[in-house]
């Protein structure tokens, strides 16, 4: 009797890698693709299977661990999201041109609509451009299955492959269809030899590998032309059909869900699951039986650039499907009315929402930094310390920074750093020193993940400038996984070793490094200023570790220091507001003060050294 189980996405995923018999998988954690490596772990605590399971450094190292594995024969999986394949892109490059020992799946959630990554990428293009298969799931169900097949092509003809669920089917809920465990008797063994097939010099590359990497490619696509008829397959409309529809993924899905919601029973769908490469016999032959066809993939036109005559389709590359937008359910009713030349039936029900919006006083509340955050008064001590100073950030928790007016720019993990040894040579370059202040700020993850080789070489180059670390002691936004600072690992019965973080800052070859609470605002201005100080007049960097641990995933139990704002003294100016943002603030605009909003207000007491003023002020025993 088969077994099921209400499964989120990424654990279907997980269920399906472990269910597979993948022996070996690694990550680093990013939304949507985090719940993925932990939750394989938990399956395979649950099934106990000897899979080796790790959290790496960065996904460049996250692949690297997967793809030596593979060089043993065993089956493995690296974890990533699409900014993700971005860091480990050299690997996933030069893997591709290998024939590989073992089963090599390699999983990228993408995220259309940037529900929280800083690019909208679509990796399908990454497989392309590496010339390897990419299945593309439609649901939760499809993707564990996709995980068994996707091993078969990988160890069939010897190539990485692809797995490429996007937010929605990472983040869905299904019921979901439990296995057993294949036995696989691969025992890890490598052969070597003189001219190992894992070193690849540019003569051989030229000769022997991209040659046979373009002939396995040709070979994949007629297999994909039939193989996989579960995956790709047509739903025929009733009758003539009026229009017919190409969709991928979670494109398959949604048309699915408008076509019922219209009641609509004229339309064909061809689904397609395995996008790189595409079954092209199958899809010019959908394409040449109907007047009009559109195609619904995300996020960008992957599907429509492999079809060789692209006048008699509608989609993203002619302007029919918008190239900019998510395509959730609205949008996808919309565009398909729009291809039947029909307009959308009106409707009042926007209407309807923003009255109760109103009604109800709500209101869109930006992302900001949690209540009681340690990151918030750290770059209060910077901005205190010096107003006008620039301050390069990174990905992470103190994005959210923004909101307080805090940090200056943000492009990629750890690239506060070089970011900010960039603008010291700016400034260099006109001869004009370093008067003004320059500062780099990233969280204790993030140095781990890519900050290190930004610092060592701002050592050795003699950049001046201020690093604050950020140290909470997890990778928070994310979910609160563990990095090498912690030393914690997410099996049961095994331990990491700390890499301390103090330790790592000094081995890249820094003098100066300082670690404060980062609750102490009035003595960290003082600090911010002398690392400042130092890192002028030594012309090198200064590295200050502002540490607190994360509350909100930590659990830590706050020392309690009650505070309220002196209404007397308050003079509107919201300065509290603006350049501390916590959600324990809030203004009222009528009588133009501040406010304690004990809704939120955690009673950490940070705020009383905010205030220019002194209206925020400890709660005495006789004022309870």
């Amino acid at each position: 009797m088969s077994k099921k189980a209400i499964l989120m996405g990424n654990e279907a995923i997980a269920r399906g890698v472990v269910e597979a018999g993948c022996e070996v998988a690694s990550a680093y954690p990013g939304t949507p693709s985090s719940e993925i490596l932990p939750a394989i772990a938990k399956y395979s605590d649950e099934l106990e299977t000897n899979t080796q399971v790790e959290w790496g450094a960065n996904e460049k190292v996250a692949y690297e661990i997967a793809l030596g594995a593979t060089f043993a024969g065993k089956r493995s999986c690296a974890v990533m999201k699409q900014v993700g394949l971005d860091v480990a892109a050299d690997p996933f490059m030069t893997s591709a041109n290998f024939e590989l020992n073992g089963g090599f799946l390699v999983i990228v959630s993408d995220d259309p609509g940037c529900h929280a990554s800083q690019t909208d990428q679509d990796c399908r293009y990454f497989a392309m451009y590496a010339r390897i298969p990419c299945f593309d799931p439609s649901d939760a169900r499809e993707a564990r299955e996709m995980v068994f097949d996707a091993y078969d092509v990988s160890e069939k003809y010897k190539v990485v492959t692809m797995l490429r669920p996007t937010t929605r089917v990472d983040h869905c809920r299904q019921d979901v269809e439990l296995g057993e465990v294949r036995k696989l008797d691969n025992p890890a063994h490598f052969e070597r030899k003189p001219y190992a097939g894992m070193i690849h010099f540019p003569a051989r590359l030229d000769r022997e590998s991209i040659p046979m990497r373009n002939t396995r490619y040709s070979k994949i696509q007629e297999d994909f032309e039939t193989a996989f008829p579960k995956y790709n397959y047509e739903v025929p409309a009733k009758g003539k059909a009026s229009l017919g529809v190409i969709a991928a993924g979670i494109c398959f899905s949604t048309v699915m869900d408008s076509l019922k919601s219209l009641d609509r029973e004229d339309i064909s769908v061809l689904k397609i699951g395995t996008p790189v490469p595409l079954p092209l016999k199958m899809v010019e032959d959908f394409i040449a039986r109907h007047d009009k066809v559109i195609v619904f993939e995300e996020t960008y036109p992957v599907i429509e650039m492999q079809i060789s005559d692209r006048n008699s389709i509608m989609g993203r590359w002619n302007g029919h499907v918008p190239m900019e937008r998510e395509l959730t359910i609205d949008v996808i009713r919309t565009y398909l009315l729009k291809a039947l030349g029909e307009d959308e039936a009106s409707s009042d029900s926007i209407e309807k929402l923003q009255q109760a919006q109103k009604e109800l006083g709500l209101f869109v509340r930006p992302p900001r930094l949690c209540p009681g955050c340690g990151h918030r008064p750290s770059y209060s001590s910077i901005r205190k310390a010096y107003p006008n100073a620039i301050v390069c950030s990174d990905i992470g928790c103190y994005s959210l920074s923004k909101q307080q007016n805090a940090i200056d720019t943000i492009i990629s993990m750890g690239a506060s750093i070089t970011v900010a040894s960039g603008m010291y040579l700016a400034h260099k370059a006109d001869g004009i020193g370093t008067d003004r202040p320059i500062f780099a700020t990233l969280g204790d993850s993030t140095f781990y993940h890519n900050g290190m080789t930004g610092l060592t070489t701002a050592v050795y180059n003699r950049h001046a400038f201020v690093l604050g670390i950020m140290d909470n002691s997890i990778t928070a936004m994310t979910g609160g996984q563990d990095h090498p600072g912690t030393g914690s690992k997410m099996r049961k019965d095994e331990e990491g070793v700390i890499v301390p973080l103090e330790d790592a800052v000094k081995g890249c070859g820094v003098k100066y490094v300082k670690v404060v609470e980062a609750y102490e605002l009035k003595n960290n201005v003082q600090v911010v200023k002398e690392a400042w100080e130092y890192a002028k007049s030594d012309e090198e960097p200064a590295v200050i570790i502002f540490r607190h641990p994360c509350l909100t995933k930590l659990k830590v139990k706050q020392e309690q220091h009650l505070v309220k704002v002196d209404q007397d003294k308050c003079v509107g100016c919201r300065y509290c507001i603006d350049f501390f943002n916590c959600p324990g603030l809030a203004f009222d605009e009528e009588k133009k003060k501040a406010y304690i909003d004990e809704r939120f207000c955690i009673s950490c007491g940070v705020c009383v050294e905010i205030c220019p003023v002194g209206a925020i002020v400890p709660v005495k025993e006789d004022d309870e």
